[in-house]
């Protein structure tokens, strides 16, 4: 698969250059992405820049070109839609898996679709614009709900990010300090996700555990949340690191 992955986007990459045009992947998954930084130098030549419809999104498409070498503008293909209820208050406990299995039940591959945010049974479906319409038409049951769907220019503020601030005191800025002292793990569970890849620094796989946090770094950590680093300095009596996080709701 990898080797699929990075062919293809060789050849969108080596398409855009020669053609001067713009080329599109489809949504890629966090390895996918990988697959993309490994050889993302060599590609700098067809200026790629990813985006997944939001700036917090995983899920992303890789775009080859930019306006400053083609001399025009074209936006990613991604459209907005919002699944609601129609009667929200008989509405079953919808979760994320809810709605991306019946998107698969339609028969939609999961390229086609970018991240989905799910908040009170409802969610905001980021998917790739030529399959908008074909969900908005038949996409009308999650679970045992109706739904209905609406194509949205941005995204509700209700699905915007919220946060909940915390501080935590770590013995270094490594890693797998602050993952474990975030969602309360041991050092060696904390451990053990990084061999799993199951962590993401700002959209990156990371299995080097001793790297240390920087300012800004969103770390997504699988199966536990995602949380932001607000803030690093100063220290305590006993002359740990304090640390400001933003935990994702």
């Amino acid at each position: 698969m990898g080797e699929l992955t990075e062919n293809r986007i060789r050849e969108l990459a080596d398409r855009s250059y020669k053609n001067n045009t713009y080329t599109f992947t489809d949504f890629l998954s966090l390895s996918e992405q990988e697959t993309f930084f490994g050889i993302e130098r060599e590609l700098s030549y067809a200026k790629p820049v990813l985006f997944g419809g939001a700036e917090e999104n995983e899920r992303r498409i890789l775009r080859f070109g930019d306006p400053a070498s083609l001399g025009y503008e074209e936006p990613f293909p991604v459209a907005c839609l919002l699944a609601e209820p129609l009667i929200l208050k008989f509405s079953d406990e919808l979760s994320h898996r809810d709605f991306l299995g019946a998107l698969m039940n339609l028969g939609i591959e999961r390229a086609l679709i970018g991240d989905i945010r799910v908040k009170e049974n409802c969610a905001v479906i980021f998917c790739l614009d030529r399959i908008a319409e074909y969900i908005c038409e038949n996409l009308t049951r999650v679970r045992r709900t109706s739904i209905k769907i609406s194509r949205k220019e941005e995204i509700p503020e209700r699905f915007l990010p919220e946060f909940e601030e915390a501080r935590i005191t770590v013995g270094s800025e490594r890693l797998d300090s602050v993952v474990a002292a975030v969602f309360h793990l041991s050092r060696t569970r904390s451990l053990e996700l990084f061999r799993e890849k199951k962590i993401a620094v700002s959209g990156r796989i990371m299995e080097n555990n001793s790297a240390h946090c920087r300012d800004g770094d969103v770390i997504s950590v699988r199966g536990h949340g995602k949380f932001r680093i607000g803030g690093i300095g100063g220290t305590t009596a006993r002359g740990r690191t304090v640390i400001r996080v933003q935990v994702y709701k």
